[in-house]
């Protein structure tokens, strides 16, 4: 069977309301225990976050769905060709932040899409290589010919799961025990990192007549589950084996007084493991591939946090790949940490930024650490 070439030939991207400055952010997610954190502004001058995305009012009403940020999305590769969305074959949406366990995400955006009609839909889980997932499914679907037009996008909407009153009950259960009434940093910390937002790819076996596309040159990922216990999590509690006891084994009072079903991450784990684990596979990735460091025009590397620029620069000179931080485009600072939509916001940039000329090559690298898994690509401008 012969193999299409594949291609994105449209991006796009939609962020909800107005830009949230670090001054501002309690405004929209409340003040726990009606106080201001202890943990914001040590958390903000290390991740280097200056702006982000919150799908809420001041005062934290919400505003946005997760589908809806992502329909949105979906119709900005459209605004200049409503008949395109005629021509999908599928929709595969990536996001750790889904509105509701079920339906899956993906077919709640598809509600909002009647437009794209009857069509093939795919919804992955997980956390940032969600949005990566997707890509590889609708990458794939074109590859083969299953289909010849697909969309991809990676969206998040953290915020509804920042507000104050989802910790409420933990802080008032541990008054009552007469503890020290703050929640923990491990959920505390995960208030002053994320953003909300979503951003699609349009992908053909066909490269647009004018203009640029960006051909996908292969993608993979790698999943160190095996020997890695969780380190971001959501809907569960961690035991002190590393385990994870799951939200159906608590009563609905310790849902809330846990604040079970907020995000939380082990922070002691992430900081030693997720650089080096990513770097790992990469001398033998680069030379099965046949990629050379300095082929690569732009690197775009999802980062949490700008507390791991220096660290991922430095695990990349270890392995003998020099990038040099010319060669890096990177958004993280002013629109925040969007998750599985974050690699997404940077191609979309960087194909609209007016930097790209034929025959540059991009290079993709999205790590997630709900239990230290990596995505890798190549894109090339043709």
């Amino acid at each position: 069977m012969s193999l299409n070439e594949v291609y994105i030939t449209r991006t796009s991207h939609y962020f909800p309301n107005q830009p949230v400055g670090n001054e501002e952010m309690e405004e929209y997610l409340g003040y726990i225990n009606g106080k201001p954190s202890k943990s914001r502004r040590i958390v903000l001058r290390n991740n280097g976050i200056t702006n982000r995305y919150y799908a809420l009012e001041k005062g934290g009403k919400v505003t946005h769905t997760n589908a809806q940020l992502t329909a949105e999305a979906i119709k900005e590769l459209f605004k200049d060709d409503p008949e395109g969305f005629k021509s999908v074959d599928v929709l595969a949406c990536g996001t750790s932040s889904p509105d509701q366990i079920m339906p899956s995400h993906a077919v709640m955006v598809h509600g909002w899409l009647p437009e794209l009609g009857k069509l093939e839909v795919v919804s992955p889980s997980g956390v940032c290589c969600a949005g990566m997932h997707a890509l590889k499914y609708a990458y794939m679907a074109v590859k083969t010919g299953d289909a010849q037009h697909a969309i991809a996008t990676g969206s998040e909407r953290f915020s509804a799961s920042l507000v104050a009153h989802q910790f409420e009950d933990e802080v008032h259960k541990l008054e009552e025990l007469e503890q020290n009434p703050y929640i923990s940093f491990d959920k505390e910390f995960l208030r002053w990192m994320l953003s909300d937002g979503a951003s699609a790819f349009l992908l053909s076996n066909k490269p647009n007549p004018e203009g640029l596309s960006l051909k996908v040159e292969w993608i993979e990922g790698l999943s160190y589950a095996d020997d890695m216990e969780p380190c971001m999590y959501c809907g569960a509690e961690k035991l002190e084996d590393g385990t994870l006891k799951s939200y159906l084994e608590f009563t609905h009072e310790e849902l809330g007084e846990k604040s079970i079903m907020s995000i939380k991450q082990d922070v002691k784990l992430l900081s030693p493991n997720i650089v080096p684990l990513g770097g790992r596979p990469l001398p033998e990735l680069f030379e099965r591939r046949g990629l050379n460091p300095d082929d690569i025009t732009w690197y775009c590397p999802h980062m949490s946090s700008n507390f791991f620029r220096d660290k991922i620069y430095e695990e990349h000179l270890k392995l003998g790949h020099h990038i040099p931080y010319e060669k890096w485009f990177v958004n993280l600072s002013y629109v925040g940490n969007v998750g599985a939509a974050s690699v997404y916001l940077m191609v979309d940039e960087l194909l609209h930024s007016g930097k790209l000329k034929k025959g540059d090559k991009i290079f993709l690298l999205v790590p997630e650490s709900s239990r230290f898994s990596y995505m890798y690509a190549l894109l090339t401008v043709v």
